[in-house]
């Protein structure tokens, strides 16, 4: 591969020799406690080219970034390796730096030498992989070109899709800051399972009231537009522009309002807060309609379920005193306030199980997988602390029903939350820690002991003993998954998780944005979260689109495929073989006063994966930062041993 007049990198004369600059991070030891980074250093000095190499205990922080910026506004370095993590963690952190001393950030090229080199191997293996990386990354360094990003206009439009708690937080937020915004909503109410709640854990206000004032801005907001009993459709476009087909029907039955939506009385009110539903938004269709919303960006606050156990999962939907707790808080919620003993239906309850982790932290081998071969065997976060406050509930409020819990481990992990543990302590509430290869047993009382169930468990506490607590009512402590989004998933290529829960790019550096540009995470469409986190979730993504939205155009990468027209000969190999449809086409054009065909890049759509490059059968196409040239560089500098035998002299230009 080495070209004649060059040296064994593949690298042009020494005329015009560009400055490479090779800064080395220690990674607070995570990189130098398996590479030897001096010596790295002094190997990578030798390099025809390289004209600064500096290393740092974390070339991220501040001093690290200085030492880069130094380089540049001195003309000691125009072009820029790091050698340090993962570039998916600190790519843009570097690129930054460069833009800040002046410089193009795109003449920066990255080296891995921890994910592919210190967490892999170990010694003078490690050291000599790290040179051949950092060599590579040199050589292509050398080749790259200042490019320019691409500027695509942006709608100031946005979309919400869900109209739960964090969907009306995030509409709210994003109008604020002078964005118009649709909500786009599959039930006739605004509310979401928050609406569905008595009291909201741990601060103990109602959630009627939160959803009431949330849901009253939205309505009455004059930049936000809201569609109910609404589907996404159809989907096209690209950030700043997308075009999303939407249609509408009624939610289906005759009469009045329940809970899920359906209609069996008269509709309430627009703006009615409805029990168990939330606030009427008002306008449902009798006959569908389609329409489509052109948008600059779109956030998806689609939600979560809960968890709805298996038939006979601790005698559910076997014995009729075996309840959810989403079930039981609105049985609670109509339930007398009179009396010291609980009542429900007319049937005074003197006793409660409530048994966490039903369908949260399933173990492989040991819990039954569903239909489709899953398990959740994350945890959701929430159950601990609403067990905690409904338990604490009944024993204030009908201090003759005892309450039993049945737990794995308490997580009451938030702010306020431990509170509430110590609280039910005190309120008497009785705790029975189970071993999740034993679980609690649910059984009908068969003795005329005037208890309709049983829950038989060893107590870890008491060193496995057995325990039998005759009970009226077993209440499971459900879990939290998904909305089933699939449709949308496939539509827009969307990211999944292995817990089902749609996937951020980095939970820390970029925790509400989707691979996807111009798409973003809302709440519990992501991860189990409570109110107060998916509030915070979905404010933090309106921030992030009312920043992208702002300025009336987007800035993306300029990784995209080229084309170059003296080489095309129009064969349509790379258009079929294009990953991304709209990204290439042929088009007729002009060559020397006739018609032909030639391959055209649509920057907006092209995902710069260099497909098209592979087939074409011309050599025509190239990906901007990312060149067939570049590539040979990098092999020729990973395959030779000249930076590994010392007393061999360096090849020279010519």
């Amino acid at each position: 591969m080495i070209m004649a007049g060059e040296n064994e990198y593949g690298k042009e004369g020494a005329a015009g020799r560009r400055k490479v600059g090779v800064y080395v991070c220690h990674c607070g030891g995570n990189i130098s406690d398996h590479v030897d980074v001096g010596e790295v250093c002094r190997r990578i000095e030798k390099i025809p080219g390289v004209t600064s190499v500096q290393n740092n205990v974390f070339m991220c922080s501040d001093p690290g970034q200085e030492l880069i910026m130094k380089d540049i506004r001195s003309g000691a370095a125009d072009r820029v390796v790091v050698a340090s993590c993962a570039p998916n963690l600190h790519e843009a952190t570097f690129r930054n730096a460069i833009s800040r001393a002046g410089g193009n950030p795109y003449i920066y090229e990255h080296a891995n030498i921890r994910e592919q080199v210190s967490w892999v191997h170990h010694g003078a293996a490690a050291t000599e992989k790290a040179i051949r990386l950092i060599a590579a990354a040199a050589a292509k360094a050398e080749r790259l070109e200042p490019l320019t990003p691409i500027r695509l206009e942006a709608l100031r439009h946005a979309t919400v899709v869900g109209g739960g708690i964090a969907g009306l937080k995030a509409a709210i937020d994003l109008a604020k800051r002078g964005v118009e915004v649709a909500i786009i909503e599959t039930s006739p109410f605004l509310g979401g399972r928050a609406a569905q709640l008595d009291r909201l854990a741990p601060s103990g206000e109602s959630a009627a009231q939160v959803i009431s004032e949330l849901a009253g801005r939205v309505l009455n907001h004059k930049s936000i537009t809201v569609h109910t009993c609404a589907r996404i459709r159809t989907y096209q476009g690209y950030i700043g522009n997308f075009r999303i087909g939407i249609g509408r029907e009624a939610p289906g039955g005759s009469g009045e309002w329940n809970e899920s939506g359906k209609k069996d009385k008269p509709a309430p009110a627009r703006g009615e807060f409805v029990p168990f539903a939330g606030v009427y938004a008002g306008e449902v269709l009798e006959i569908p309609e389609e329409f489509s919303i052109d948008t600059g960006i779109i956030l998806l606050a689609t939600g979560f379920k809960p968890y709805e156990p298996r038939r006979g999962e601790y005698g559910y939907k076997e014995f009729e005193g075996v309840v959810t707790l989403p079930e039981f808080i609105k049985m609670l919620a109509l339930a007398g306030r009179g009396g010291d003993t609980l009542e429900i239906g007319g049937r005074q309850i003197k006793s409660v199980a409530m048994i966490h982790c039903v369908g949260s932290r399933m173990i492989p081998g040991i819990h039954e997988e569903d239909e489709n071969g899953r398990l959740n065997e994350y945890c959701s976060r929430t159950c601990c602390t609403a067990t905690l406050q409904t338990a604490t509930t009944i024993r204030k409020t009908w201090p003759r029903t005892n309450v039993f819990e049945f737990y794995r481990d308490i997580r009451t992990y938030g702010r306020g939350q431990e509170e509430l543990y110590a609280e039910a302590a005190r309120a008497s509430v009785m705790f029975l820690r189970f071993d999740p290869e034993e679980p609690p047993v649910v059984g009908k009382s068969e003795d005329n002991d005037g208890y309709a169930l049983y829950a038989r468990v060893k107590d870890k506490l008491t060193f496995g003993e057995e325990i039998l607590a005759p009970v009226d009512l077993v209440v499971l402590s459900a879990g939290m998954e998904p909305n089933d989004v699939s449709d949308m998933v496939a539509m827009m290529k969307l990211p999944v998780g292995a817990d089902r829960f749609l996937q951020e790019v980095h939970p820390k550096l970029r925790p509400v944005e989707l691979s996807v540009a111009g798409i973003l995470l809302a709440g519990t469409c992501q991860a189990p979260m409570d109110t107060g986190e998916a509030c915070a979730a979905a404010s933090a993504a309106a921030v992030k689109a009312s920043a992208v939205l702002s300025r009336g155009y987007v800035e993306l990468d300029p990784f995209v495929a080229e084309v170059d027209g003296d080489k095309c000969r129009g064969t349509g190999a790379c258009v079929q073989a294009c990953l991304k449809e709209g990204a290439l086409e042929l088009v007729e054009t002009l060559d020397g006063g006739e018609k032909a065909l030639r391959a055209q890049v649509n920057a907006a759509f092209c995902i710069g994966c260099g497909a098209c490059a592979a087939v074409c059968p011309e050599g025509a196409i190239n990906v901007k930062g990312w060149t067939l040239n570049q590539y040979e560089a990098m092999l020729d500098a990973i395959v030779s041993d000249d930076l590994f035998e010392e007393e061999r002299p360096h090849a020279t230009a010519g």
